[in-house]
């Protein structure tokens, strides 16, 4: 694991306090340039790493974005993720179940939707939801959800040991810098669809997600499915960290190219 890595994760059987992580925090890394064209590396690593992992087709990859409004899961998968092949990658946007999502257990949603081998799947928003606006809101009874850390648990472990390795990134941006992008999307026409009256009733409970944000990091960052807490008011900053530990990760699978389905000696062609 790289020092950012280090860094970043919320080391599993520890317990984090958000409020003593800088959302600001850069690594040392002293400017926006410098952090591009190390991000430009990582875009180019990981696009031969999930070459090979769609090529290998033995295991698959998870990635877990949660964040408060505004705080940068869309950016992040679209700069991140820019060089990847659509055809081994998909992103899911997890809103409120609906449909036959309801008449189903809270994880049937998201199991029926991980990614299959040799694939990267992104949640955009996840099973998560399940323990931060369903607690913040009180749309089940604390003796519901407060049951499902456990079972997140078990249902992550059961996920990895059959070939799925998960990585979740919480992006952790301040209440001054979401108010700065708050205030850009209303006043930038080509932003205001993405405000809703929702936004601005959540901002009001801040407190209570940064407490429901805690018991989910700290209860459920695993050694088999470990939480990274992403300094995200600086974008840069964030899309780095997040491409260095995808492509640390996928090299330390120590990926290789299936063996060809047949004897290629001599062959010639015509």
């Amino acid at each position: 694991m790289s020092k950012l890595s280090r860094k970043l994760i919320a080391e599993p059987g520890k317990k984090l306090k958000l409020a003593d992580i800088d959302p600001d925090f850069c690594a040392g890394i002293k400017s926006k340039q410098a952090a591009a064209r190390l991000l430009q590396k990582n875009i180019a690593r990981l696009a031969e790493l999930q070459y090979l992992l769609y090529a290998e087709k033995k295991r698959a990859l998870l990635l877990v974005y949660q964040a408060m409004d505004a705080g940068g899961k869309d950016g992040t998968i679209r700069h991140v993720m820019t060089g990847l092949n659509p055809q081994g990658c998909h992103v899911v946007p997890f809103k409120a179940p609906a449909g036959i999502e309801t008449e189903h257990d809270y994880l049937w949603r998201i199991h029926r939707l991980a990614p299959a081998f040799g694939e990267i799947g992104i949640f955009n928003r996840s099973h998560y939801e399940d323990v931060l606006v369903v607690r913040v809101h009180r749309l089940v009874p604390r003796a519901v959800w407060s049951r499902r850390y456990d079972q997140i648990n078990a249902f992550e472990r059961m996920l990895t040991e059959s070939g799925t390795t998960i990585l979740k990134f919480f992006l952790h941006i301040s209440q001054k810098e979401q108010k700065q992008r708050f205030e850009e999307r209303v006043q930038d026409s080509s932003k205001n669809w993405k405000i809703s009256p929702a936004d601005f009733e959540d901002r009001k409970r801040w407190k209570d997600y940064m407490a429901a944000y805690e018991d989910a990091i700290n209860l459920c960052s695993t050694p088999w499915a470990p939480w990274f807490v992403i300094p995200a008011d600086k974008k840069w900053f964030r899309d780095l960290a997040v491409s260095e530990i995808i492509a640390e990760t996928l090299e330390g699978f120590k990926l290789r190219y299936p063996k060809p389905a047949m004897d290629l000696t001599g062959v010639k062609v015509e």
